[in-house]
């Protein structure tokens, strides 16, 4: 954690830091309000919030983060897995209507239920904060496909982690023979909302990117993408119980809310 450069820190509030620090690294600290925890992990270019979208705790978290950066005057922009590359609300005034701001995003109501990021979209819009879809559009996923340039993208462990993981999150169902594709997809994901983050960058403020914990993180996601110039803040959301306490080196911080009832989602993935 990076501490302020200052004459003037006593070494009360140091050690105040430094444990507020340890705090939401290494414990849920359900009791500690997310304008602190951000206060926390800040400053930094870019903070990404890596959700489990079926969470409704982690879209109340995602409202609060918002509100945080909007109320401490540090918000560069808010990025968006759930909104493609080349939309953006840049241009509506702060009394825009939340249907001016869904048609603004090309909003997919089917994939991404707008009851669960309006809140925190609208946080950032009336206070004249340009919101920014990143994801990869679907135009350009066939193109994707087909890249092998994608394919260096990351290194041979992280390329073999990130096939393993698009394998797994298919449930086993998807031929060997879409594998590489389909990692090569979720690496240009991750490229997309890159470059969308490092293009909004403004200096002393902070670009909040909101995506799936997989594109938040350091080993594999959005951060391999970045220049080592930014400093990028990744953490993770869990609605579980048996959540780590202390982040590893997937990512810089662990949120973890009450846990969701049980699910399988590949049996409903196999039905479909």
């Amino acid at each position: 954690m990076r501490i302020p450069r200052t004459p003037f820190l006593s070494i009360s509030l140091l050690a105040a830091t430094l444990m507020l620090g340890a705090c939401t690294s290494m414990r849920p600290a359900a009791d500690v309000p997310i304008a602190t925890r951000v206060a926390a992990l800040t400053p930094a270019d870019a903070l990404l919030l890596g959700e489990q979208h079926d969470a409704a705790d982690h879209h109340r978290i995602e409202r609060e983060t918002v509100q945080a950066f909007v109320d401490s005057g540090k918000l560069a922009a808010l990025a968006l897995e759930m909104a493609d590359d080349g939309t953006s609300t840049a241009t509506l005034p702060t009394s825009a209507t939340e249907a001016q701001v869904r048609t603004a995003l090309a909003w997919q109501e089917k994939g991404w239920p707008w009851e669960n990021y309006g809140p925190a979209i609208m946080v950032a819009v009336r206070a004249g904060v340009p919101v920014l879809g990143a994801n990869l559009p679907r135009a350009r996923m066939k193109d994707a496909m087909a890249d092998v340039s994608l394919d260096v993208q990351l290194n041979d462990k992280a390329r073999v982690q990130q096939q393993d993981a698009v394998r797994d999150g298919h449930c086993g169902l998807l031929p060997d023979s879409q594998i590489l594709p389909m990692t090569r997809i979720q690496i240009a994901r991750d490229r997309s909302m890159a470059q969308v983050v490092v293009k909004a960058r403004q200096p002393g403020k902070t670009v909040l990117l909101i995506a799936g914990g997989a594109h938040a993180l350091r080993t594999l996601g959005v951060p391999q993408h970045m220049p080592t110039d930014v400093k990028v803040v990744s953490v993770q959301m869990l609605a579980s119980a048996t959540a780590p306490l202390r982040a590893g080196p997937e990512y810089d911080a662990i949120w973890r809310t009450p846990p969701l009832p049980e699910k399988d989602y590949c049996a409903t993935l196999r039905k479909q």
